[in-house]
């Protein structure tokens, strides 16, 4: 990756955390942290690795993302709307009455969305169906799905990681948004999951582990990961911090905050702040 692109990539996950904060700001509450920690993964996959048509979302030629930590839903439509899949006035209405964007990734109302997340673990099992699919049907398309490390502790979860295995579904690349953090505290206090490279190499996955803020380590696990088609489902373990890109932040306290205009201002300044230059 040149550094041309490598900029272009950290300012694309810098817009996304703005518009992530846009929106919670406006409705004046939100699911900041886990939606903060995956930008850099969402900015590579929209910007540089998935195919995609924002004028036919449901295209054959697409490939699929699904976010099943389904919370995580501004962050995707962040992305989705600065693609063109939908007005970037529409980010306004974040969780509002009637709008078309409710908190948790919906797929009857946003162009994009591929699974209807929030039930934590379901949206993995579904995205190994639509791998699965994919290869009987002779599609080349690579299909990608975002889990939380709290949302591992489900027990469907593994399930799935079994059925990729048996499948053999190569297709497959899961991100495990390894933030160390859930909702009421950190994962090690709650149900410690060890350690994960490990976890899914007993499976038979194929393993990587990297720095989940580093666009160039995304990319290029992203890269090895489809060229490897040796019949291992894949799954990179991105190491992140919730609630990344803005000071105001704890791990283990961001999972849900309420904004003002002075933390609004504050965290727009910061992230402007950290805009990386040639």
């Amino acid at each position: 990756m040149n550094s041309e692109e490598k900029i272009r990539l950290q300012n694309f996950a810098i817009d996304i955390r703005e518009k992530i904060i846009y929106q919670m700001s406006s409705l004046g509450s939100g699911h900041l942290g886990g939606n903060l920690s995956i930008a850099e993964i969402v900015a590579v996959l929209y910007g540089s690795e998935m195919k995609y048509d924002p004028a036919d979302p449901k295209s054959d030629e697409r490939d699929i993302l699904i976010c099943s930590k389904g919370h995580a839903g501004p962050c995707l439509y962040s992305a989705l709307a600065m693609k063109g899949f939908f007005p970037m006035e529409r980010l306004d209405t974040l969780n509002r009455g009637g709008t078309e964007l409710p908190s948790h990734c919906d797929r009857l109302h946003v162009p994009g969305i591929e699974m209807t997340t929030g039930s934590l673990g379901q949206g993995f099992s579904a995205a190994c169906g639509m791998a699965l699919a994919s290869k009987l049907d002779g599609n080349p398309r690579t299909v990608y799905c975002i889990i939380g490390d709290g949302e591992s502790q489900e027990g469907q979860i593994w399930e799935a990681v079994l059925f990729a295995k048996h499948q053999q579904l190569d297709n497959l690349i899961l991100f495990v948004d390894y933030n160390k953090a859930q909702l009421d505290g950190l994962t090690k206090d709650i149900c410690d999951m060890g350690d994960y490279v490990d976890k899914f190499h007993a499976f038979g996955w194929h393993t990587a582990e990297i720095d989940g803020h580093d666009v160039e380590a995304i990319k290029t696990a992203v890269d090895a990961a489809k060229a490897d088609k040796t019949g291992l489902p894949h799954v990179i373990v991105c190491n992140t911090i919730k609630g990344y890109g803005v000071s105001f932040t704890k791990p283990e306290s961001c999972h849900h905050v309420n904004f003002t205009p002075e933390l609004t201002e504050q965290c727009m300044r910061e992230l402007e702040a950290s805009r990386p230059t040639a």
